[in-house]
């Protein structure tokens, strides 16, 4: 006959055992994590990776000069094209606009290779209005933002949200710029701000100053635009212009003074294709001692859409710059080649980055 009483003790006995040993398992288990979670934090940091980009070392038995020279050859900046986004800014990915000229954002335009971006600076003052009827998605601090207007007109059409900060903008090209160490990229600002706001705005980029480029510093109305090569090798990487003149003592080079440019649209119904003169004091074939001016072509019609950019970028883009546009500048090619939609042609075979990638390999 089973004793009730001694099976309930050993019952109890049993689950005692299985307690404490769950709990000495639980118990190893936590110092083995506190011991490891200990050790991590008393370990020194490892280094951290540099954002300069003579940090990033060039391929084993070739130096960074060696490097850029096999990346760009022996040519000059006024010898090489890349190619340009208009109103780059203005994407379905950065940011809820309702119009738009380019179908990426900012960072995946440069890493499919766009090396020239426009952009439009405006300063929003803060707006404790729009804030409250918002329901707080648009309290945002006075600063430079990139709209394509006033940035509190019209949500989606003059600005979007979220609304997309000037030097948050730059900070994605520097930081591009150092992950890819053999890369140049140019800066167009169609500016309406103070070159005060400007100079706050691009101090707060970090890395920018080490790259921005500065012709001043090499004697380029004396001597020339150097090798893109040179550029590369000595880290000076971002060109930044703008149509305001009283911003060179930032390293922004007012765009009049260092370029030739084309008007910048094709007409409403993309026919316009006579390459003729931003400027009128300045002529596409402007010649100057010494020097010779970069040339930015535009390409792009009044208001962008995708059927349209998809007609206007491959082979009408192509024969108006073998045509019209070599013969307006003196048998010169562009050097930035802005268009709508980038990655969009007409099927011809021809598009925006080919027509680049052919003016670069030369006749």
């Amino acid at each position: 006959m089973i004793d009730m009483g001694m099976l309930k003790t050993r019952v109890r006995g049993r689950l005692r055992r299985r307690r404490t040993g769950r709990h000495a398992f639980i118990g190893l288990l936590l110092l083995a994590l506190l011991g490891t979670a200990t050790a991590a934090a008393a370990s020194p940091p490892g280094p951290r990776p540099s954002a300069s980009p003579a940090a990033v070392t060039a391929p084993a038995g070739t130096t960074a000069a060696g490097a850029a020279a096999a990346r760009w050859g022996d040519r000059r900046l006024d010898e090489a094209a890349f190619l340009t986004t208009h109103n780059a800014f203005t994407n379905y990915e950065d940011s809820r606009w309702s119009s738009v000229n380019q179908a990426e954002s900012v960072r995946a335009q440069l890493d499919n290779g766009v090396r020239g971006l426009s952009l439009d600076t405006h300063w929003y003052e803060r707006s404790t209005w729009l804030c409250v009827i918002s329901f707080g998605s648009d309290c945002y601090p006075s600063d430079v933002y990139l709209c394509h207007g006033d940035c509190k007109t019209f949500a989606g059409a003059t600005y979007a949200l979220p609304r997309q900060s000037f030097h948050g903008t730059m900070q994605t090209v520097v930081d591009f710029l150092a992950a890819h160490p053999q890369e140049v990229v140019t800066v167009f600002l169609e500016d309406y701000v103070s070159a005060e706001q400007l100079q706050q705005s691009l101090g707060r980029v970090r890395g920018l100053p080490e790259m921005v480029f500065r012709p001043d510093e090499w004697g380029v109305r004396q001597h020339g635009w150097p090798k893109v090569a040179d550029l590369v090798t000595a880290g000076k990487r971002l060109l930044i212009f703008s149509d305001r003149s009283d911003r060179e003592h930032l390293g922004v080079m007012y765009d009049k003074s260092w370029t030739v440019s084309n008007y910048w649209s094709l007409g409403d119904l993309g026919n316009d294709l006579a390459c003729v003169t931003r400027w009128s004091d300045v002529p596409l074939d402007r010649q100057e001692p010494g020097f010779r001016r970069l040339f930015t072509m535009s390409h792009h019609r009044n208001v962008p859409t995708v059927m349209t950019a998809a007609l206007d970028n491959g082979t009408k883009l192509r024969n108006r710059i073998a045509g019209q546009c070599r013969t307006a500048t003196g048998g010169r090619d562009p050097n930035f080649v802005s268009v709508d939609f980038h990655r969009l042609s007409d099927g011809s075979g021809h598009t925006p980055a080919s027509i680049v990638a052919e003016l670069n390999a030369g006749p």
